[in-house]
C-alpha cells in the first residue's frame, strides 16, 4: 500500500520517535493535497481554511472530520465560525510533520468534496 494514493492509507499513531519528515519530503507530498493546504509555524504545520455561506455546513464538515480523525487516532485543531471551518494538522509529540498529517489532510480533502458539502 506505499504507492496507494495518501487518502487511501491509514495514519499511524506518531510514538514520538518518528523523526520529522525533511522539507524536500513535506513540500514533495504537500502536491498531493488541495492547492489550498499551507506551511505554517516554520513548516510545521498544515493549515486549510475552508469558507461557506452559513454555519451548518462547516459545521457539518467538522463533525465529518472528528468522526474521521477518532477513527484515525489522528485529531488536528479544528477551528469553526460563521462561515469557515479551519483545520491545522501536525503531530503534536514531535510538533512537526510526518506522512500521517499529509494521509489526515487527504482525507480531509475527500471529505470535503463529498457532495453532501454545499458552498
Amino acid at each position: 500500500m506505499e504507492n496507494a494514493p495518501l487518502k487511501d492509507k491509514h495514519c499511524i499513531p506518531c510514538s514520538g520517535t518518528i523523526p520529522p519528515l525533511p522539507l524536500a519530503e513535506v513540500q514533495r507530498l504537500q502536491k498531493d493535497l488541495h492547492p489550498d493546504w499551507k506551511l505554517t509555524h516554520e513548516n510545521t504545520r498544515l493549515v486549510r481554511d475552508f469558507p461557506f455561506k452559513n454555519f451548518k455546513v462547516p459545521f457539518q464538515l467538522l463533525i465529518a472530520i472528528g468522526n474521521m480523525a477518532e477513527a484515525q487516532g489522528h485529531h488536528p485543531e479544528l477551528h469553526l465560525g460563521y462561515g469557515h471551518l479551519s483545520v491545522e494538522i501536525w503531530t503534536h509529540k514531535i510538533n512537526a510533520l510526518v506522512e500521517s498529517d499529509f494521509i489526515f489532510a487527504a482525507k480531509v480533502d475527500e471529505l470535503s468534496t463529498l457532495g453532501n458539502l454545499p458552498h
